[in-house]
């Protein structure tokens, strides 16, 4: 009894000294903790609560009048909420597909690149356009896709009819997947950059000797180095498959193209905002919530299982 006592005492006494040892360390930590409970924990308890309220201006979450699942029949019982569903997923499913690569090409061509000074300019022209809003970007493409655009005018100096590119269902998904991919490809390579960086420089060199060509090199050893990233990346999209970029689709869409641009965040900032019932559009929110962590889970799971890579 008196030994079990003692070694209690002591891994009491090396775990004062510890915290002794690292207290800003801790100190630092606990500021995080703060942040993250006040801004993230606490706002998903009250959406939990919002979403089972009738909540009306002038309420409180005490006071506002308790309804249960009533909010969530609401939104499955809406005509347009499979349309809107569909139009979200498709639209995730398209930018994944065709933008899920372009990063994984930029970064190992730029990183091939043997000039310093060229390779430096080249990922700066690749990183500019994810620092421009998406109100400029919607200028840049209405400046090219509009009827009076560069594109329009140019099928009419051919003497081509012209194309309604921003209120045609037909080209709307493409030009929000092409506008997307061309904001934020560049930026998407700094992961694999950071990855690539710390390969062994000798291991190319072995390849070079051996004979392997640049596509050789590449299937040998640049991509099983940035394939840890590449699972990371492919599991967060995943489990974002229900969030688009709402500040596109705001800006881009109109009544020409609802049926096919309305997606879950913009009916949320119509229905939840435009006519103020904030209990819907927090209903709306926990349920993108509860099968984005599915969607994580699941394809974590897949991933180990299949490739033995995983983020836990």
């Amino acid at each position: 009894m008196s030994v079990a006592l003692s070694i209690r005492k002591e891994k009491a006494r090396k775990r004062s000294v510890l915290i002794k040892k690292y207290k800003p360390l801790y100190a630092i930590l606990s500021v995080i903790l703060v942040y993250f409970i006040i801004f993230r924990y606490i706002p998903i308890i009250m959406g939990v609560i919002l979403s089972l309220q009738d909540f009306k201006l002038g309420n409180t979450l005490l006071s506002a009048k308790f309804v249960g699942l009533d909010n969530f029949t609401r939104v499955f019982t809406d005509p347009d909420i499979l349309k809107i569903i569909r139009n979200t997923i498709l639209l995730s499913i398209y930018k994944l597909i065709w933008g899920f690569f372009p990063p994984i090409i930029l970064a190992i061509m730029i990183f091939d690149i043997v000039s310093v000074t060229y390779k430096r300019v080249c990922q700066t022209i690749v990183y500019i356009p994810h620092f421009f809003s998406w109100v400029i970007v919607y200028g840049i493409a209405y400046a090219f896709f509009s009827n009076s655009g560069f594109i329009n005018s140019l099928l009419s100096i051919l003497g081509m009819k012209h194309i309604d590119f921003l209120t045609n269902s037909r080209y709307f998904r493409s030009l929000l997947v092409g506008t997307s991919i061309w904001k934020n490809a560049g930026w998407g390579t700094i992961l694999y950059f950071a990855a690539l960086t710390g390969v062994n420089p000798e291991l190319y060199e072995a390849c070079k000797i051996d004979g392997a060509g640049p596509i050789r090199r590449i299937t040998t050893v640049t991509l099983p180095a940035i394939l840890p990233v590449i699972v990371f990346n492919l599991i967060i999209s995943l489990g974002n498959i229900l969030n688009n970029d709402f500040e596109q689709v705001l800006l881009f869409y109109n009544g020409a193209v609802y049926d096919v641009g309305d997606i879950i965040d913009t009916w949320v900032y119509r229905i939840g905002i435009g006519q103020m019932q904030y209990s819907i559009g927090a209903a709306v929110g926990l349920m993108k919530s509860f099968v984005g962590f599915i969607l994580i889970v699941g394809s974590n799971k897949l991933s180990r299982r299949l490739t033995e890579r995983s983020l836990w």
